[in-house]
């Protein structure tokens, strides 16, 4: 029995070691090695260390870690402030991608394409490598940035499965301290980071090197202060793979 597990540990090995070595070489080129996508609630008792952990992604270069805050558990007595409807549509959207049905909070997606508990920094860092043995996950170089009173995005060539992609621009608020007055986190203040303002479709891409742009005063307001972009396969209502990603800051006004 023994004998009988030894020989596959070498190749297991390997292949963990390739995979770390792929994302360690995408970050030092200056490219994210994961998004990071975590739908969670002000209502959810189970939802602070998430949160939290966000936060830590978050200082990560490597890595864009957003909220997504949905509004299905605002019944349990508190109306979360910063959920946005679109954001429970896109969670089922990924359930039924997947196939697997699983709705929850915290609930984190990587990649577009595996979902763990939010909660769970092994689990999510496991789910980070493991997602990068897609071949077309982060594989597109993505540049953000901002000029001419615009919103610049560009993006290289690639290959792309099933046809299709959509570019998508975030407004972000980078910090938002919330004080719960009601439901289960009753009386606790909790900052939540990388919030999702907005999901704003910028374009769709097929495959080409492509630019878009789009007017700076479209994403300002709210006490945003970043911008992300996000390229994924499919659709918003099948969404895929997230072929490309940045992140910046946006110019003091």
């Amino acid at each position: 029995m023994v004998s009988g597990r030894l020989p596959g540990r070498p190749i297991v090995l390997l292949g963990v070691v390739a995979c770390l070595l792929t994302t360690l070489r995408a970050a030092d080129a200056g490219e994210p090695r994961a998004v990071l996508e975590l739908f969670t609630s002000q209502g959810c008792s189970s939802c602070p260390p998430a949160d939290n952990l966000v936060g830590e992604f978050s200082k990560d270069p490597g890595v864009i870690a957003l909220t997504l805050a949905i509004d299905y558990w605002d019944y349990l007595g508190w109306k979360d402030t910063l959920a946005l409807p679109g954001h429970g549509n896109r969670q089922r959207a990924y359930s039924r991608a997947r196939g697997d049905r699983d709705v929850f909070t915290p609930q984190m997606v990587v990649n577009g394409t595996l979902q763990v508990l939010g909660s769970d920094k092994g689990a999510i860092d496991r789910a980070i490598v493991q997602s990068r043995e897609n071949a077309s996950v982060l594989s597109v170089p993505m540049a953000l940035s901002f000029a001419d009173n615009k919103v610049n995005v560009s993006a290289g060539a690639g290959k792309i499965a099933g046809g299709r992609a959509e570019v998508w621009v975030c407004p972000i608020r980078g910090a938002v301290p919330v004080e719960i007055g009601r439901g289960e986190n009753k009386g606790r203040r909790i900052t939540y980071h990388n919030v999702v303002r907005q999901w704003i479709k910028l374009g769709d891409w097929q495959g080409a090197a492509a630019s878009w742009s789009m007017p700076l005063q479209t994403v300002k307001g709210g006490g945003v202060d970043r911008v992300a972009v996000v390229m994924q396969s499919g659709m918003a209502s099948a969404p895929g793979a997230v072929l490309g990603a940045a992140m910046a800051t946006l110019p003091a006004q």
